[in-house]
């Protein structure tokens, strides 16, 4: 149910997009109204949903543990599954963060003949990493549209994205890896039965809505041409807040902006903020060193006690009189 709804929300969006464009005087409000109201959402709710993490009370060292603790000499400590140090913290963020180290050891689980087994899963892991890397380097390349000059490190990732050097224009790589990890991602979710089981609307739809804003730039650079110069002209109008709508862009570039816009307005409210969340996840970024060092609640405050020496002070005589013992007669 959670596919069909999404896979609707989303082509909902692209329908609007696409029928709103031909309306006289709509090409601004699809192409500087919306993207300029996107943007803003999405910085203020980064900001407010990073400030509220950040807020958030850790009194205690809660980091998730998957390896031995550090003990006794001749116990060997896993360093980067149970950091001891702030420096062990580090490797193991850069770790998880780069490489999706945890991911890596996920493990596949399955009933056979009645009994549960376990397996390697690497292709999640590797489907994973794909998606991960292939939308950051074609967010890196789109920065030409909105940078003049280009500066030559965009030239290179463009280059070497594009070193295959097949067809005109030459095939990037990352589209197409991006399409294809983020199909697989969706293929699994709605294959496999258990992880459908626990499957929602906001699983689905992140998902549908970045291989729709892929799919629709592989279609403008490859199939339904635009004019590029022109592109250049309106994104430089709107980083530079003199946004202007050229003539001729045609639909298929409003549907791909729309569609991103919708993206970067749902961010802040979605799942997609692990991106920052990883950071600030006290369950990553402590060490667990909790035998070495004593942490106390910093908001313990000091309690009345009334010991039992006192209670037997104030009512011994009542006590005698009901045949309770006492410690001191």
């Amino acid at each position: 149910m959670g596919i069909f709804f999404s896979f609707s929300v989303v082509v909902a969006l692209t329908v609007i997009a696409f029928a709103g464009v031909w309306i006289p005087g709509m090409q601004y409000f699809f192409g500087v109204v919306i993207p300029y109201l996107a943007v803003l959402v999405f910085l203020v709710g980064v900001v407010l949903k990073v400030a509220k993490w950040g807020r958030s009370p850790v009194p205690f060292r809660i980091p998730t543990t998957c390896g031995q603790q550090q003990s006794l000499p001749w116990i060997k400590h896993s360093k980067y599954d149970n950091p001891q140090t702030t420096g062990q913290v580090i490797i193991r963020m850069v770790l998880e963060v780069f490489l999706f180290r945890s991911l890596f050891r996920n493990l596949r689980t399955e009933m056979n003949d009645g009994r549960v087994t376990y397996g390697s899963d690497k292709i999640l892991w590797l489907a994973g990493l794909l998606f991960h890397i292939s939308f950051f380097i074609v967010l890196i390349r789109h920065l030409r549209f909105f940078i003049e000059p280009v500066p030559s490190f965009i030239n290179m990732i463009d280059a070497l994205d594009g070193f295959v050097q097949v067809g005109v224009p030459h095939l990037l790589l990352t589209g197409v890896l991006l399409v294809a990890a983020g199909g697989y991602l969706l293929f699994r979710r709605i294959n496999n039965s258990q992880v459908r089981h626990i499957s929602l609307p906001a699983d689905y739809f992140p998902l549908l809505l970045i291989i729709g804003i892929a799919l629709s730039g592989i279609i403008m650079r490859y199939f339904v041409k635009v004019d590029i110069v022109s592109v250049k002209a309106f994104t430089l109008g709107l980083v530079s807040l003199r946004p202007r709508t050229p003539a001729g862009i045609g639909a298929i570039f409003y549907i791909h902006l729309f569609l991103i816009s919708a993206l970067l307005v749902y961010f802040p409210f979605s799942k997609l903020m692990h991106m920052g969340g990883v950071f600030l996840s006290p369950t990553r970024n402590l060490a667990n060193n909790n035998r070495e060092v004593r942490h106390v609640n910093p908001w313990n405050y000091d309690v009345k006690v009334h010991s039992y020496a006192a209670y037997e002070d104030e009512f011994r005589e009542k006590m005698k009189e009901a045949g309770i013992p006492v410690e001191k007669e």
